[in-house]
């Protein structure tokens, strides 16, 4: 008789449609409610909620035993964006607990990647929900929750309408203060997004910089370039040898490499007393040399420096033996000794 009253396995839609039902319940229902009653049926929910979270996370990931199932990947994904169960996920979060709250960020980061039918429909969804990845951009003004919305947000920009739109938000501005929060933690997880938004996708990358050039960089050099924060000083110079670069990027880099102040910004950071911010900077100092169209006040500084920089790339070379560095250098050297004042 027994056998006739075993409970059918939950399926992978199940555990999504159960886990939506749990966090709606853990939505409505407040923390600090006086009925005695009411806070034991809401921590037997959330006992229930911890155990669904681990088994879509188990179900996504595998375990030691097992791998992941495509077929029930694409079931649990195909629910989970049937409805607003990412806009639970995202909106609840605060209200679990910290083990909860990891599998669940895990679970949102996992889903990005997945596909069905060859399709990444997290995207789709995305797209069509724009005002949740506000709330995980600001998610870095909540010291508890900033690490969790930040990983969410970076696996979300992995597709183009995502970074397209974050990089177009009036949001966008937050990141040179997040960058420099206090926290390390937080403040080198925005760093880790904000280079992602700036590296993944080329060509959004360089018509978003075409078209904010003028505020992007303004910003970009009095707070992060010339920043009192050393770390923020590295990351950037690096970040920006990257973005200037990128091939995709090369009218925005010609329009850098002709300006004079941008030219003193980098011509200190040569100056600094960390050999690492130094061999950062040379990398997009020399893009200012190779320019074969020097504006005249370019090239004035640099006749005016001339001696000055010869001295210091004399001396000047990474830890490591570089032969790409070498002959970088060699060329720097060769093209400002040969400079002629311009009328």
């Amino acid at each position: 008789m027994k056998g006739l009253f075993k409970h059918k396995p939950r399926t992978p839609a199940d555990i999504v449609r159960q886990t939506r039902d749990l966090l709606a319940y853990v939505d409505r229902s407040s923390s600090y409610s006086t009925d005695l009653r009411g806070d034991v049926r809401r921590e037997e929910k959330m006992v229930e909620l911890a155990k669904n979270m681990r088994e879509l996370k188990t179900i996504l990931y595998g375990n030691s035993e097992a791998e992941p199932v495509a077929e029930a990947c694409a079931q649990l994904t195909q629910e989970f964006f049937k409805e607003n169960t990412l806009r639970l996920f995202i909106i609840c979060l605060p209200k679990l607990n910290l083990e909860t709250r990891k599998d669940a960020t895990q679970v949102v980061a996992n889903l990005q990647r997945q596909q069905v039918q060859s399709r990444l429909i997290a995207s789709d969804y995305l797209e069509n929900n724009t005002d949740l990845l506000d709330i995980l951009i600001v998610g870095y003004d909540n010291p508890e929750m900033a690490l969790h919305y930040g990983a969410m947000l970076r696996e979300c920009i992995r597709h183009q309408c995502v970074a397209k739109y974050v990089l177009q938000s009036p949001e966008m501005k937050r990141f040179f203060e997040y960058i420099q929060l206090p926290n390390f933690d937080i403040a080198a997880d925005a760093a880790a997004t904000f280079k992602e938004l700036l590296t993944r996708h080329k060509s959004t990358v360089a018509e978003f910089l075409s078209n904010n050039y003028d505020w992007f960089f303004a910003e970009y050099n009095s707070k992060l370039l010339e920043s009192e924060n050393y770390m923020t000083r590295r990351q950037a110079v690096k970040l920006l040898g990257d973005i200037l670069l990128d091939r995709s990027n090369s009218r925005v880099m010609t329009t850098y490499v002709s300006s004079r102040d941008n030219l003193r910004i980098l011509m200190n950071l040569l100056r600094e007393s960390s050999k690492s911010i130094q061999i950062e900077a040379f990398h997009v100092f020399k893009l200012f040399a190779a320019n074969q169209n020097k504006p005249a006040d370019i090239v004035s500084i640099l006749v005016a420096n001339r001696s000055k920089l010869l001295r210091l790339f004399a001396d000047f070379k990474p830890d490591k033996e570089d032969e790409q560095f070498e002959a970088d250098k060699a060329q720097v050297v060769r093209e400002i000794a040969a400079l002629e004042p311009k009328e």
